[in-house]
């Protein structure tokens, strides 16, 4: 499978799609090459995690000048791993880009058409959701966590972007970095949630009693029944679990580590 992302000094980038859109930004961050001090080592976005505020706000704005996209462009959702989605407009810029009371409360996703605005959402083994119709230039991105995933934010992406505009032969999506399958095991707890018939094709039992869920496919599987064609999914094949010298991993460093921030907007 092609890697869809293509890291630039530090950065991850949609590639194709800002070739065809050269005004659109596109991508995440890895955890390289800021100044937050370890556990939160180096490049840490995340303003909920501990770290020091004015490293994690030294750290956005080196990102805002790489991207073009100053703070007062950015949009942040609460990230509470719910699966509502909101049509962002020029009145939300700002919110959550300095402080994380301000984001927009009890949001994981974000739709916009406008340029001037950076959707953003931060991540460190969840799953980064980007959507993109060329036709109508809407935009979408989403945090989707397992209760977020089986929950369906992809679906509820996929609705908010057609009540933007989007045709869904036309909406492209590209399933960014996650702790892979074979690094997350859950427990009946978890599964319980999962329709049957995206299990079968998302998961696998072990024998210990636990199963093996694969977010990125099951996310994959949503989507393809909501409609969006095979073609227009792109999957990432790195994993922030195992690509440690990229990636921050709740999981994998314990729960107290920094966060990447996925981003998608057009330039003003």
């Amino acid at each position: 499978m092609r890697e869809p992302f293509q890291l630039h000094a530090g950065i991850c980038y949609l590639a194709q799609w800002q070739a065809e859109r050269p005004q659109l930004r596109a991508g995440f961050t890895t955890r390289n090459g800021g100044v937050s001090k370890p556990p939160f080592a180096s490049f840490n976005l995340g303003l909920h995690v501990s770290d020091q505020y004015d490293h994690v706000i030294t750290n956005r704005k080196m990102l805002a000048d790489k991207l073009g996209m100053p703070l007062d462009d950015w949009v942040a959702g609460e990230q509470v791993h719910s699966t509502h989605v909101e049509i962002v407009r020029t009145n939300d810029k700002g919110k959550g880009s300095r402080h994380h009371d301000t984001a927009l409360k009890g949001t994981d996703g974000l739709v916009v058409k406008q340029s001037g605005i950076l959707c953003t959402a931060f991540f460190a083994d969840c799953v980064p959701l980007y959507f993109f119709d060329p036709q109508t230039g809407c935009l979408g991105l989403a945090h989707a966590g397992w209760k977020g995933t089986v929950g369906e934010i992809a679906r509820k992406m996929v609705e908010k972007m057609k009540e933007a505009g989007a045709t869904i032969s036309n909406i492209r999506v590209a399933i960014g970095p996650c702790i892979a399958k074979e690094a997350y095991e859950v427990d009946d707890q978890v599964m319980k949630h999962i329709k049957r018939e995206y299990a079968e094709q998302a998961s696998e039992a072990k024998e210990n009693g636990r199963y093996l869920l694969d977010l990125k496919r099951l996310n994959m599987e949503i989507l393809l029944n909501q409609g969006v064609l095979r073609h227009n999914i792109a999957i990432t094949n790195y994993c922030t679990f195992r690509d440690a010298s990229l990636f921050f991993s709740h999981r994998r460093d314990g729960g107290k580590t920094g966060r990447m921030l996925a981003f998608i907007g057009y330039l003003p």
